[in-house]
């Protein structure tokens, strides 16, 4: 990766860039650091003035190639995030996958014309230059902490910061002092002098399946925990003094469940509620034989300062 990012830097490789707005969301380390409650943020401030596009690589599915989303879609044809993203917004927005993304920005320009892109995870994705970096880093687990891999959890280097025009540090503890985020923003700033902003996850008083449950319906209840998200820590957290859970099951990332493990979780859950992520729920609400007893549990995210954030996403746009 290093060798790859300088000849970028120096100009052997060449980026791509389109004469719309394309902003970028990405990381630096491998792992969860909130790219999708981010871009439903960046989709919500946006999309009533604008035709927006969600680019995504489509992480996890089972096709290839440029796809379009409509109602057909699956988690195996777009993935689990961008079919979020469509069942969330609908016809909205447009949600496509492509793992060439300077691809996949000519055939959103050429089928649907859109006034801006967000690019979905593509940070180290050079060879498409966007106009607009946004780094995202969990407060756990810092980029400024931490080391390449195998040693560490990073993609590239810190130096892959200089690229950003804004970090947020995300999964931020709603107590975080302003001493503690002046300490983060300098150990950032030794490193690039980019504007930091923080924003914390808020839970929805709802969840979401065959129907709708007011979260405080199910105080008390035992419930099994379905997860294949990189930490589910903090929703454990969350909901540990709300109601029992009887039973966690943990899988890896992206993970792609299997008719015999779902019967298996239908198994353990007996008539029990089953509680799960929306990623996750975008992949096991295929299995019709789970569906009655299947509800996730949404987030979103919030910033500490909204009004300066989105100003500065809206000064971008402007420049077009």
């Amino acid at each position: 990766m290093y060798f790859r990012n300088l000849l970028y830097d120096k100009g052997i490789f060449k980026s791509t860039s389109f004469g719309i707005p394309i902003i970028c969301i990405g990381n630096l380390s491998v792992g969860g650091t909130g790219k999708t409650p981010h871009t439903e943020y960046l989709v919500r401030l946006l999309k009533r003035n604008y035709h927006i596009a969600i680019l995504s690589r489509g992480y996890g599915r089972k096709s290839k190639g440029y796809i379009l989303s409509n109602e057909e879609a699956t988690a195996e044809t777009l993935g689990d995030e961008p079919l979020q993203f469509y069942s969330k917004f609908g016809e909205e927005i447009i949600v496509a996958v492509d793992e060439n993304r300077v691809e996949g920005v000519q055939n959103l320009i050429r089928d649907v014309n859109p006034e801006i892109v967000l690019l979905d995870d593509a940070f180290q994705h050079r060879a498409i230059k966007a106009g607009f970096y946004i780094l995202l880093t969990p407060y756990e687990d810092l980029f400024t902490d931490d080391y390449i891999l195998p040693a560490g959890n990073l993609r590239e280097s810190r130096k892959g910061v200089e690229r950003a025009n804004i970090v947020v540090v995300t999964k931020c503890p709603n107590e975080l002092n302003l001493k503690n985020k002046n300490i983060i923003i300098s150990n950032i700033n030794s490193l690039s002098k980019v504007k930091v902003y923080f924003s914390s996850v808020e839970y929805d008083n709802k969840i979401y399946g065959v129907d709708e449950l007011d979260l405080e319906s199910i105080y008390g209840q035992k419930i099994v925990m379905v997860t294949g998200i990189a930490n589910p820590k903090p929703m454990v957290e969350y909901l540990k003094d709300k109601v029992q859970i009887e039973e966690h099951l943990a899988f890896s990332d992206h993970y792609n469940f299997t008719e015999k493990e779902v019967s298996l979780i239908k198994e353990k859950a007996k008539d029990k509620l089953i509680l799960t992520t929306e990623k996750d729920y975008m992949r096991l609400q295929q299995f019709e034989f789970l569906r009655e007893n299947l509800y996730y549990l949404p987030i979103q995210i919030r910033m500490d300062k909204p009004n300066e954030f989105n100003q500065e996403i809206q000064q971008f746009i402007n420049r077009f």
